[in-house]
């Protein structure tokens, strides 16, 4: 199984900037993509922010381009989103996702964390 192990949520006023890091942990035997994705309180669908994927494609929400930076080391299975400029519609709980193969012989399998809180006071 695949663990993802998140830090770096916060409350920071408008204009500031957090980061946000993902860990993938356990049993893993390649990772496709890895991002976060976030949910606004009052809304029940997650919003894909950034993603990357093996091959260093990257896919950005058009409200944060420009704004945020993903970025990923494959050595230690680790993403981090740096964002900046922060606005209050940027506040949500923030998730990481990985779409990770744990063996060679099963399909790969999307999984997540827990969630980081991210406030962005006006």
């Amino acid at each position: 199984q695949v663990q993802l192990v998140e830090s770096g949520g916060g409350l920071v006023q408008t204009g500031g900037s957090l980061r946000l890091s993902c860990a993938a942990q356990g049993t893993i035997f390649r990772i496709v993509a890895m991002g976060w994705y976030r949910q606004a309180l009052g809304n029940s669908e997650r919003e894909l922010v950034a993603s990357v994927n093996a091959g260093g494609g990257i896919n950005y929400a058009d409200s944060v381009k420009g704004r945020f930076t993903i970025s990923r080391d494959n050595a230690k299975n680790t993403v981090f989103l740096q964002m900046n400029s922060l606005k209050p519609e940027d506040t949500a709980v923030y998730v990481c996702n990985a779409r990770a193969y744990s063996s060679y012989d099963v399909p790969f399998g999307d999984y997540w964390g827990h969630g980081t809180q991210v406030t962005v006071s006006s």
